[in-house]
């Protein structure tokens, strides 16, 4: 199945978080989107493996993605080594998707930025014939997204373009709270977390003022370019 637009972050919850409404601007006006979970945030405090699949299956919905699957690399221990990148260049390959969504560059969990890098590193390496890879038997064609682009975590980065979300916002906090386990809920018994405070999710909805106000709209996503890369255009009415 071809994507416009494939996310691939490092735990389940990170797109719904960081980048949700930059999906929904795709799947609500009749494009493909995906995301790949690198991780199955094993090493979370709250919740279990099945729990977050089960999340992550119900926010998919919401976002109405295409697909959604996990490459269960170590939630952790992210690293630069061939078979995390040929796991994520093979997925890559699979869905050829236009535009790439990938973690911040450096952030508070350190599966972030690594994440970052070696999902960058595969988007280049993916365009490479000479790196084989195969699904169901079949060798992929090379396969290089046009865009690839960062979305912007915990920590601020000041993000290269925002994107206006505020159409989306109501459907990008459901998908958010179907992550049940992991967010603010009174009836939870098991220990707080850092993400667990009913604090953060004032946080995440200050984040999104903060961008939207950077560009004169309530609700906003910010991203980074990949390495340094522009964004081109094609009107100066884009800008409008």
């Amino acid at each position: 199945m071809k994507l416009d637009l494939l996310v691939l972050a490092a735990h389940p919850d990170d797109a719904e978080l960081c980048c949700s409404g930059a999906i929904l601007s795709y799947t609500e006006n009749g494009k493909k989107a995906g995301i790949v979970d690198l991780t199955q945030g094993e090493l979370g405090t709250r919740g279990s493996v099945s729990e977050r699949e089960s999340e992550a299956n119900a926010s998919a919905k919401i976002l109405g993605l295409s697909v959604r699957e996990n490459l269960g690399l170590p939630d952790g221990y992210l690293n630069d080594n061939p078979e995390a990148i040929h796991a994520i260049i093979a997925a890559i390959r699979k869905y050829q998707p236009e535009t790439v969504l990938i973690n911040a560059k450096y952030d508070r969990h350190t599966d972030h930025g690594k994440g970052a890098e070696i999902s960058s590193k595969a988007c280049f390496l993916s365009g490479l014939v000479k790196i084989e890879t195969t699904f169901a038997g079949i060798k992929q064609q090379a396969w290089r997204p046009k865009m690839v682009f960062h979305f912007i975590q915990d920590r601020y980065i000041k993000p290269d373009f925002v994107l206006d979300i505020t159409p989306y916002w109501e459907k990008k906090n459901k998908a958010i709270r179907a992550f049940k386990s992991q967010f603010f809920d009174p009836k939870n018994t098991e220990p707080q977390t850092y993400i667990s405070n009913p604090d953060f999710m004032t946080f995440i909805e200050a984040r999104a003022l903060e961008f939207g106000h950077s560009i004169g709209v309530k609700y906003g996503e910010g991203f980074c370019t990949d390495k340094g890369r522009f964004v081109g255009i094609s009107s100066l009415e884009q800008l409008i």
